[in-house]
């Protein structure tokens, strides 16, 4: 029995002495075998850790095709946004209804020259792809979003092209580049461009400046409209009342085509 215990002990002795020799070579550490911790990738690409005591040991378990397609661009993913905007049959239909002044504006938009066709073709495109989204039901819904977005970016590329023919050429392929990559930031600039040249052309132009007071005042609302439709989601009607204030100020807009 004596013998048994001495044995043992010079075993637990034998396997520490060992332990130490590893610890002196390089890129070698001796870790608790209770202790672990195991990385895995989750459903959304990102890393979870599960781990038992401290983390001593991981293991990474990468899925390249999983994160490749995480790296995709922006124009091969579905576009959320105003989800809650059709909530029931009522706001459904408002919103359908108030897309459709657009495709108005559209056809009575004028049409002199090719860059203003091209800009009222667009105006009639907003119009239905607005009204194609709000009339739509299921995962088509989130890439008929981004079809809004985009046609909307592309009315304010061609809005500024029929004002200014002078645009730089490098901007305006480089804007048409990112239409569906970055739809909303195409749209900030150039509506951003579209007011500095409204604002030129009234302060000139004294038969402008009431269409310009009146274009100013639906921006403001459409702007208050545009954020409270994400801040106040349970109030009903938001979207459709944003709708109406950005069909006046496009409609404002068409005067400066006239």
């Amino acid at each position: 029995m004596i013998q048994l215990i001495t044995e043992t002990l010079m075993g637990i002795q034998n396997k520490s002495n060992s332990s130490r020799a590893l610890e002196g070579l390089h890129g070698v550490t001796i870790v608790a075998e209770s202790q672990f911790a195991v990385e895995k990738t989750t459903q959304d690409g990102e890393f979870s850790q599960s781990s038992c005591g401290n983390s001593a040991i991981s293991v990474n378990q990468p899925f390249l095709k999983q994160w490749v397609w995480e790296q995709r661009p922006s124009c091969l993913r579905p576009v959320g946004g105003c989800i809650q905007g059709d909530r029931n049959l009522a706001e459904r239909v408002a919103n359908v209804l108030t897309s459709l002044p657009f495709i108005a504006l559209g056809i009575q938009a004028p049409r002199r020259n090719f860059s203003m066709k091209l800009y009222a073709n667009s105006l009639i495109g907003v119009g239905v792809a607005s009204s194609l989204y709000h009339s739509s039901r299921g995962k088509v819904r989130q890439y008929l979003r981004w079809a809004d977005y985009t046609m909307i970016a592309a009315a304010t590329v061609c809005l500024t092209g029929a004002l200014k023919n002078d645009n730089p050429k490098l901007l305006m392929a480089a804007s048409a580049l990112l239409l569906p990559l970055r739809p909303f930031t195409v749209s900030a600039l150039h509506t951003g461009m579209m007011e500095v040249i409204f604002a030129k052309r009234a302060l000139k132009d004294p038969d402008l400046r009431m269409a310009h007071n009146v274009h100013k005042m639906s921006t403001l609302l459409g702007g208050v409209f545009f954020i409270a439709d994400d801040a106040l989601p349970q109030t009903p009607f938001i979207h459709a009342a944003w709708h109406l204030a950005a069909a006046v100020g496009v409609g404002t807009c068409n005067k400066l085509l006239e």
